[in-house]
């Protein structure tokens, strides 16, 4: 024990020190190797969307790599400025999450824009173990700890302050005098910038980061909405499910092949065809489905939960999921806060939602009563984990979270699998609503988002909404209400027209009969018109 800490104090497991650079040849060494390392996706793009036998495109290639190599040496010469001790960390870190970064572009083919580092900034630990698969430590092994062993044996010596800064004016030079040169490129990478952006590392997930930290996870004060009344005294309860990553391309109802929808088919349900959400992730949709108008890049008014609430509706949220805003309501559960004394497979499901809120409506004191349920639903990649095996009914089934490795029927075969269940919980909460005495009630079902399952070689979602794909933003939107003619028949209505989740919080308004300054009837799905 002794001789071991005897070798620590004199340095014997201190890696030797085999190279030594000046600052700024380490940062251009640095440059050269993240532009070679981690920008295969980026290269490939190019090839698949260039004529390469042409010179014009040969010198819009080339331009990829100077691009990649410019600005990462500009960024890691302003932290030079800043400290040259931190030059090394800094590239070790990066070294780690390009690593990481580049595993998923070439998994899932995702872009790293400012939405989706929406997504990353919103996973939770359950979504993040769902995406692990060993090849992410291959790559974390071979093209991050291994190149930080590698700059463990490196030594950066001292440079003079002027020498650190003319190294990224000299770089910043040089880039605008080949941006002049082969300005024939700007008008093929303008086309392509947001996907060109988002497979640059590090700059797609250290600029969009921020730019989604300051856009949305930073501190911003809302605004009350307008005073609001009622015009109806009826009792009334409102069940809002929002599903995830549901399309409406899948879904029987949406004139899908398979049969995935038996439950709400014979709910006597209306569905409105032609709906789109307003964004491809879950944070800034959840922010949509619950504002009054389009909360832009900064919501700044109260979303519908709070505003409910503070006008005397008693508000439940029940959550499988996450993203949330913050709001205040009278109830905030996870899945996890209802699991107690619940045995069963359902439990560890989106049906566990359900347990033990018709016991509550019956003890609640309230006249109007709004309960939202914000399912994990067909969130990807382990689709085949988001039912219970009862609901297998499609198969074989993808396994993998590499959705590349599966047939293009495995990996149909489970996400509709998830559809099943989806429209299993819907429609045990219309039969919930059917049986309460007492209340009119309406219910809601409205997808986040839609999802990409190998089109155009995407997975998942969150792709910049002027490139992403239709069935990315085309989604379910389905009401049912007691009060409808139908609504106790086994025939599902169909409503052709435009709609969006900007329907969502002017018809719970117009469910509950309430009326204020921002509610707009023209969007109010529960108008009688509608239903006629």
């Amino acid at each position: 024990m002794h001789a071991l800490a005897r070798r620590l104090l004199s340095g014997a497991f201190v890696p030797r020190v085999r190279w030594r650079f000046r600052t700024s040849m380490f940062i251009l060494v640095w440059a050269l190797f993240n532009g070679a390392a981690y920008h295969a996706p980026l290269y490939l793009f190019g090839i698949d969307h260039l004529d390469v036998a042409s010179l014009r495109a040969g010198m819009t290639l080339l331009t990829l790599p100077v691009l990649v190599v410019a600005m990462t040496a500009v960024f890691i010469g302003l932290i030079a400025l800043i400290s040259q001790r931190l030059v090394k960390p800094s590239c070790m870190a990066m070294a780690v999450v390009n690593a990481i970064a580049l595993y998923f572009l070439v998994t899932y083919g995702v872009v790293l824009d400012d939405t989706m580092m929406g997504n990353v900034f919103n996973t939770d630990t359950s979504e993040a173990a769902g995406l692990f698969h060993p090849w992410m430590l291959v790559y974390v092994l071979f093209l991050g700890i291994v190149p930080c062993w590698v700059l463990l044996q490196v030594e950066v010596t001292h440079t003079p302050f002027r020498q650190r800064l003319a190294m990224p004016v000299a770089v910043g030079l040089f880039t605008l005098c080949w941006a002049y040169g082969a300005s024939q490129s700007w008008l093929w990478i303008d086309q392509y910038a947001k996907r060109i952006g988002g497979m640059v590392l590090p700059w797609s997930y250290v600029v969009n980061g921020v730019r989604y930290w300051a856009g949305n996870v930073a501190p911003h004060e809302r605004r009350l909405l307008p005073p609001a009344h009622f015009v109806s005294n009826e009792r009334k309860v409102v069940f809002l499910i929002i599903g995830e990553s549901a399309r409406a391309q899948n879904f029987s109802l949406y004139g899908y092949g398979r049969r995935t929808n038996p439950a709400i088919a014979k709910a006597g349900a209306t569905v409105f065809k032609k709906a789109r959400s307003c964004a491809t992730y879950t944070t800034a949709s959840l922010e949509c489905i619950l504002a009054h108008q389009d909360p832009g890049a900064r919501a700044r008014w109260e979303p519908l939960t709070s505003y409910l609430q503070r006008h005397g509706v008693e508000v439940t949220w029940r959550t499988n999921n996450a993203g949330e805003p913050a709001m205040g309501v009278r109830h905030f559960e996870r899945l996890g806060d209802l699991k107690a004394g619940c045995t069963g497979e359902a439990c560890d499901y989106d049906e566990g939602l359900l347990r033990g809120i018709e016991a509550r409506i019956a003890a609640s004191s309230q006249q109007r009563i709004l309960v939202v349920f914000h399912l994990e639903g067909s969130h990807g990649p382990a689709y085949n984990t988001r039912y219970p095996s009862r609901f297998n009914v499609f198969t074989p089934v993808c396994a993998s979270v590499q959705l590349h490795q599966c047939s293009s029927d495995e990996l149909v075969n489970a996400y509709d699998n998830t559809i099943v269940y989806t429209d299993f919980v819907v429609g045990q909460a219309i039969d919930m609503l059917k049986g309460l005495q007492g209340y009119s009630t309406s219910l809601i079902y409205v997808s986040d988002h839609g999802e990409s399952l190998g089109e155009y070689n995407l997975y998942l979602h969150g792709t910049p909404w002027s490139i992403a794909p239709a069935v990315q933003k085309e989604i379910p939107l389905i009401v049912w209400d007691s009060s409808a003619a139908h609504s106790n028949a086994s025939t599902t209505m169909t409503v052709e027209g435009t709609f969006s989740h900007a329907n969502v919080f002017h018809s719970v308004m117009g469910a509950f009969g309430m009326r204020s300054d921002v509610f707009d009837p023209a969007l109010n799905l529960f108008s009688p018109e509608r239903h006629q």
